[in-house]
């Protein structure tokens, strides 16, 4: 576990204090967020990452070949600089936290 803490830290990403989610970690990065389920002693599946707005997390999509952020009462179109930001961010996390220690 405490590996997995480190490559977040190394990954710049933070872990949003949210104490009415009780059933997931929120971890944050440049504006964009992902939902990560709580599980006893270990993180457990890796939602999708959105842009993290006022009414919480708008996941990307694609419509007509054009990224928009999209959620409930939320659009906003996706520049090519966010599109890869959030891609990064969502390899990072993921890397981060499905690592294992060597021995």
């Amino acid at each position: 576990m405490t590996e997995k803490f480190r490559k977040l830290v190394e990954s710049n990403i933070q872990l949003l204090p949210i104490p009415e989610i009780e059933t997931h970690f929120v971890f944050e990065r440049d504006g964009f967020a992902a939902l990560v389920e709580r599980r006893q002693n270990d993180f457990g599946k890796i939602g999708t990452a959105g842009l993290l707005h006022d009414k919480g997390v708008a996941p990307l999509i694609w419509r007509n070949e054009a990224p928009i952020f999209v959620a409930k009462g939320f659009e906003q179109p996706a520049t090519p600089e966010q599109v890869q930001q959030l891609r990064a961010f969502q390899n990072d996390l993921t890397a981060a936290l499905t690592s294992t220690m060597s021995v």
